[in-house]
């Protein structure tokens, strides 16, 4: 049904499977060995020696059921075998109190008037019954007696309870706590646990002595099988396979011996069913890779000539240095001539309201609130010597008391880098005070502080037309700062195109670089054959007695 990804011998094992888990099915064989303990007393004369013990306890043997030794079962996911303990607390109406013991008490009726049960020792405990809630609740780490189960752990057990006992929350109380203020430390750990839902099943074996089957203390788990939403299956102890049956020492006088076997028979996937099952996978990946590339499109999306794209994936990450509590941030971005926006673009965005908690000498706010722009610059009839204006972000800080007023804390602003890349920038922000301590009462009993009507008044107003501003007699107070993260990408023809005009300009280089190295080898060629010209010339030029005379001395210096 799926690989192992990791196992031991007595440990867990953790498998994934894409296929339903109510394929699952597991064989399970229970055997009674032998006594570990001290020998049994001495038998009467009449059966003493070896082979009088061993027919006595052959006769033992004969006199026990077969399921007494040793038994055989298979079991599927959920699938519930009664003990003889359940068989007889459930045959008493009077002891149902639940639905799910009445249920119970209708299937043990129906067993019997087919004939019984058919499993003896061998049971299973399901994800309803209380066993298990019980079992994950008192679940240990370690195989001591002496181990007391930490807060994670006690906290981890008490999900499936917390899942199943869960109420709906009215909608009065659910206005009234959209925002806890001062949360408390059992708050906070209650509220940090996961909460994966897991489904359990026990395999239990009741190893009782003869004729004393159906006592609780007598139940041993044999297997335990979780499996949650994501297809991962835990099985411990992990299947047998050629590993050798499990052993199970039971405590007491006879201290007896029982082995077992896990075997996963699962049904298996014929040939043909699984090659029919991958083509059916590859055509509906196939299907869905050809409609994720129906919405891209066969072609790289391009911005028209003579524009140029900016994209910003953008974070406020904190504020930081602020007088009061509960911070949030307002911001806009202003768009200068030439630029523009698509229609569902956004520029204006508010962040969540932020606790802040000391760090250093410091109160810090971290809102980690993430913001998209996309914005296209055209060229237009103006001079390409002159720059462009960049877009420019404003912001102001505000903060939140318990009484839903609000105070400016801070203005700032932020031009967007003008480079690609990232781009972590800090900027510190100022507000408006008023003289005398009036102003500074009332801005901490009613809330009310001095606010900028345009708040482009930060850095130039877009309203101004005049060639100076002034700002005498202007009151500001620096306050804290803002931290932003900034991704920018940039995208236009012109970079493609000049990209093109320098691989091209290499390749002329290349081709004039090969064309010098093809003009040497040929100069070196033309020197050598003058010089061949002229050691020709110069031979043809002496005399004939004065040539024949040195071949002569050559030929006398060649012998031996």
């Amino acid at each position: 049904m799926a690989e192992p990804r990791c196992s031991s011998h007595a440990g867990a094992a953790v498998y994934r499977s894409r296929d339903p888990v109510r394929n699952l099915r597991l064989r399970v064989r229970l055997q009674r060995v032998t006594a570990a303990g001290p020998l049994l007393p001495q038998a009467p004369p009449l059966l003493a020696g070896p082979r009088g013990s061993e027919l006595l306890g052959l006769t033992e043997r004969a006199r026990r059921p077969s399921g007494e030794e040793e038994e055989e079962a298979e079991v599927g996911w959920q699938e519930k075998l009664f003990s003889q303990f359940e068989v007889d607390l459930y045959q008493n109406a009077s002891a149902c109190q639940t639905p799910l013991d009445r249920q119970y008490h209708e299937d043990i009726l129906k067993l019997e008037k087919a004939g019984g049960r058919k499993n003896c020792r061998i049971f299973t405990y399901t994800d309803h019954d209380r066993f298990t809630n019980l079992e994950e609740h008192c679940q240990k780490v370690t195989d001591s007696d002496h181990e007391v189960p930490s807060y994670l752990a006690e906290r981890m057990a008490n999900v499936r309870r917390r899942r199943q006992d869960r109420k709906p929350v009215e909608s009065s109380s659910l206005k009234s706590k959209i925002i806890t203020w001062e949360p408390s430390e059992e708050f906070i750990k209650n509220n940090h646990v996961i909460n994966t839902p897991v489904q359990t099943m026990y395999i239990m074996g009741d190893l009782g002595p003869y004729g004393k089957l159906g006592h609780r203390e007598y139940e041993h788990v044999l297997c335990t099988i979780k499996v949650d939403s994501n297809g991962v299956i835990t099985v411990k102890p992990d299947f047998t396979g050629s590993r050798g049956p499990y052993r199970v020492e039971l405590d007491g006088e006879k201290r007896e011996v029982w082995q077992y076997t896990i075997e996963n028979v699962s049904a298996r996937v014929r040939p043909e069913e699984e090659e029919r099952e991958q083509r059916m996978f590859r055509d509906l990946y196939g299907r869905h890779k050809e409609y994720l590339s129906g919405l891209v499109g066969s072609e790289f999306e391009m911005t028209p000539p003579g524009t140029l794209r900016l994209f910003v994936n953008g974070e406020i990450v904190s504020a930081q240095g602020y007088e009061y509590d509960n911070l949030y941030v307002h911001f806009f971005v202003e768009l200068p001539d030439q630029w523009s926006s698509p229609a569902f673009q956004q520029l204006s965005g508010v962040t969540q309201t932020c606790a802040t908690k000391t760090v250093g000498w410091e109160n810090v706010a971290y809102f980690c609130y993430l913001f998209t722009l996309e914005m296209f610059f055209t060229q237009g009839d103006e001079s390409e010597d002159s720059l462009p204006q960049w877009p420019v972000l404003y912001f102001e800080v505000l903060s939140l008391d318990s009484w839903q007023r609000y105070r400016v804390e801070g203005y700032g602003s932020l031009v967007l880098p003008a480079s690609p890349g990232l781009h972590v920038l800090t900027i510190p922000t100022w507000r408006p005070v008023e003289l005398g301590t009036v102003a500074e009462l009332r801005r901490f009993f009613i809330g009310g502080s001095p606010e900028l009507e345009d708040l482009t008044y930060v850095r130039i107003p877009s309203t101004f037309k005049g060639q100076r501003l002034s700002r005498l007699g202007f009151r500001t107070e620096a306050t804290g700062s803002v931290t932003f993260r900034l991704h920018c990408l940039q995208q236009s023809r012109a970079f493609l195109e000049t990209s093109a005009l320098r691989q091209r300009m290499q390749s002329v280089l290349d081709r004039i670089g090969g064309f010098s190295q093809q003009s040497s080898v040929y100069s070196v060629l033309e020197a050598f054959q003058r010089a061949r010209r002229r050691m020709q010339e110069a031979r043809e030029s002496l005399p004939q007695d004065l040539i024949s005379t040195s071949a002569s001395t050559v030929h006398q210096s060649q012998e031996p």
